[in-house]
């Protein structure tokens, strides 16, 4: 174990301090003084520990004790000091009290952190051979430092976007891997938040069509003890310990708060370019691990009042993450702390909306989930939040957890249904075109019968944990022996196909049907009813050499290769395709759910099922397990279909054919009274080619394992 980079020695400050106020918690700055006011209600001491430049430290005891929160005000602290917080209290691990004046912790309101965590006994709460007696090493040489931030940001007329949940168009991505091999942003910039926030990168996102990023955890967080000692880092930022703070290595230019006005300039250059940000945020658990982890803020100031317990008392943590702990979002300090974290970034940082990690976990009252629990009512009701964009993964690593299809209004949802289905229908393994249908058609069966819209399902095919889109095609099982625990890690049931070899090939038949096959997921996911998010670099075939759990990959693995020698360039067309036919005709982006009848007095119906023979499918055909082919026709009617002001517009009709069989088919255009003619948009197919006129009744070849999309030409009767 050793120190990191601080310099550090100590003396108590006998300077008076000022009674202050408990109403805003954290470090409020001002150029006479600055306010401390921290959440610790069982602490019977509590001080302010600055440190300058050359490590000295100076304890300020606060007086003041104000509904369970220690406050005070110090005159003239400069902005950029260094602070942190000790406590004292009860020492009893066995209900929960692990006070500890000789720790250092992290404010959980600071608005930024410096420096690096060194890991070892020193964070320990406890003796590390004996966890029933508190440790005495001094923490300080081994933890980062709270920053004190102020000060203004010229937003220059920023606000939030507000695009509406049908026209989005979501695209998650990694601060760090999404840039840092680009070779045309400034290798100073490679990896943060300015270079994520360039003009290379917004020009590339409007271009595909995205309309909004969805950030991997940018929250401060710390690498695990145990990835640490197997020599890695954790990567994905799953492990959050600051609420407040952008994460200080994602910054050019520094992380004594510099990363605060940096991560503001992202945003604004986001916004400029049409696209909302969406934070991927992580309140179910903290970087503190379970009841023998480190004490790096919250263990040593709420440590019983913080984390679920599986009783009333004791030591027992009642973890439902997977990571240790899970945070009690029914305590009046951490529900306070949630709800003033996603206010801040909505007011104070411009953020569009939330994605929130495992929110199964946070809705639960004791041990139960509850659509009416605390977390839930206060956001739905909060004046700042209720507008903003909620997502929820509805799920948590227990038995009851999984609650796709639960979350009450205006909550969405990942909808992991989406991405099996359609991966079990691309590798023909789906027993029919039964449950496809639905999941095309906005999966009704989860969201219409509590009133939900389309857009309540977040489409996808790939998210970060799991295979790309290429990997997807291209491995069998996972390959995850680099992260060093025995290939044991990642999902086993990746519904994926490797087309007969296992992982990369130079046979270019086999390379072909994978591109097409990615494709043809890709095209899938952006013509769905509901909202699609796509996975950074899945458009341009990027690979992660068949680790489907690169958590602990910082390095090539996971960044993304912008070089154009070994991308799928022909995918990111098909794409590109896809998500402008989306953007430019409502019928593909719907309000509603379908009901499968006529919107007006002797129209089409909005929606219909087309067997390859030309005819409407039936309920036999339904339960046809050997069916790989199906046509959805959608209408464009003009009620189904307002403009961006609401005005009526007069849209065309689409009638969509996905083929998963390897066997070519012949397809017969139906007849009917209100499409006679068309052309095709969009096609895998490669004998079908953009423009090609279709009539009624044509006889069309089409290739085992395509999509083809033909837009209705017909001139409006008026």
């Amino acid at each position: 174990m050793s120190p990191n980079r601080w310099r550090w020695n100590t003396r108590d400050e006998t300077a008076p301090v000022w009674p202050g106020h408990h109403q805003t918690l954290g470090a409020t700055w001002s150029p006479t003084d600055t306010n401390f006011a921290v959440w610790a209600p069982e602490a019977t001491s509590l001080w302010v520990c600055l440190f300058d430049d050359d490590g000295l430290e100076r304890r300020h005891q606060l007086t003041e004790h104000t509904l369970g929160v220690w406050h005070g005000q110090i005159p003239a602290v400069p902005i950029g000091t260094l602070y942190g917080y000790r406590a004292e209290g009860p020492w009893d691990p066995q209900r929960g009290r692990r006070f500890n004046r000789k720790k250092l912790l992290l404010d959980p309101y600071a608005r930024a952190v410096t420096g690096r965590l060194a890991h070892g006994h020193a964070t320990l709460p406890y003796h590390h051979k004996d966890p029933s007696r508190p440790s005495k090493i001094d923490s300080a040489p081994f933890m980062p430092r709270s920053v004190v931030v102020g000060g203004d940001f010229d937003w220059q007329g920023d606000t939030q976007l507000r695009t509406r949940w049908r026209d989005t168009v979501v695209y998650e991505l990694h601060v760090k891997g999404y840039t840092k091999l680009h070779n045309e942003i400034p290798e100073e910039l490679r990896g943060t938040y300015a270079g994520l926030g360039s003009h290379t990168v917004t020009r590339y996102l409007q271009d595909l069509g995205v309309t909004a990023v969805e950030l991997l955890p940018i929250h401060h967080f710390f690498t695990e003890p145990a990835v640490a000692a197997r020599g890695m880092v954790n990567y994905w930022g799953y492990n959050s310990i600051g609420y407040f703070a952008p994460h200080g290595a994602y910054s050019a230019s520094g992380d004594r708060g510099q990363q605060v006005d940096e991560f503001k300039q992202m945003v604004r250059s986001f916004h400029q370019a049409g696209i909302e940000v969406i934070l991927d945020v992580v309140y179910n658990h903290t970087a503190e691990g379970g009841p023998d982890g480190p004490a790096y803020s919250f263990r040593g100031l709420d440590d019983f009042g913080f984390y679920k317990r599986a009783g009333t008392v004791g030591d027992a943590y009642w973890d439902v993450t997977g990571c240790g702990n899970t945070v009690d979002s029914t305590n009046l300090g951490a529900l306070r702390l949630i709800l003033d974290s996603l206010r801040y970034w909505v007011t104070e940082m411009h953020v569009d909306g939330f994605r929130f990690d495992l929110a199964s976990a946070l809705a639960r009252t004791g041990h139960s989930i509850d659509m009416h629990s605390a977390f839930l009512t206060t956001i739905s009701q909060d004046p700042v939040l209720r507008h903003v964009k909620l997502i929820a993964e509805p799920w948590d690593a227990s038995m009851d957890g999984y609650r796709v299809g639960s979350f009450p209004p205006p909550w969405v949802e990942w909808n992991d249904r989406f991405r099996d289905t359609i991966r079990d229908f691309w590798r023909t393994d789906s027993g029919g075109v039964r449950e496809l249908a639905s999941r095309l058609a906005g999966s009704s069966d989860l969201y219409a019968d509590d009133g939900r819209s389309p857009y309540a399902s977040v489409n996808f095919v790939t998210a970060h944990d799991g295979f790309t889109a290429r990997d997807t095609v291209s491995y069998n099982v996972k390959h995850n022996e680099a992260n060093g625990e025995g290939n044991r890690d990642g999902s086993d049931n990746n519904r994926s196909w490797n087309h007969g070899v296992e992982g990369e090939t130079d046979d270019l038949e086999i390379t072909d049907l994978r591109r097409r096959q990615a494709a043809n997921l890709m095209i899938t996911l952006c013509l769905s009813s509901g909202a699609p998010m796509i996975t950074a670099g899945d458009e341009r075939g990027r690979t992660q050499r068949g680790n489907n759990n690169a958590y602990v990959q910082d390095n090539e693995v996971s960044w993304v290769d912008w070089r154009p020698d070994d991308a799928w360039l022909d995918v990111y067309d098909l794409v590109k395709t896809a998500l402008r036919l989306r953007r430019e005709h409502p019928a593909l982006r719907q309000r509603h759910h379908f009901i499968g009848s006529p919107t007006i007095e002797g129209g089409p119906k909005d929606l219909a099922w087309m067997h390859p023979d030309g005819r409407e499918m039936t309920e036999q055909d339904w339960y046809d397990s050997s069916l790989h082919t199906i046509g959805m026709f959608v209408s464009g009617d003009p009620l189904r279909s307002p403009g961006p002001r609401g005005e009526q517009m007069r849209d065309s009709s689409f009638l969509i054919w996905f083929n998963s069989g390897a066997e070519d088919v012949e397809l017969v255009l139906p007849r009917n009274q209100w499409v006679n003619h068309g052309e095709v948009v969009l096609s895998t197919d490669p004998q079908h080619k953009l423009g090609d006129p279709v009539a009624a009744g044509d006889i069309l070849p089409f290739e085992g394992r395509s999509v083809l999309v033909l837009r209705q030409t017909d001139p409006w009767d008026d």
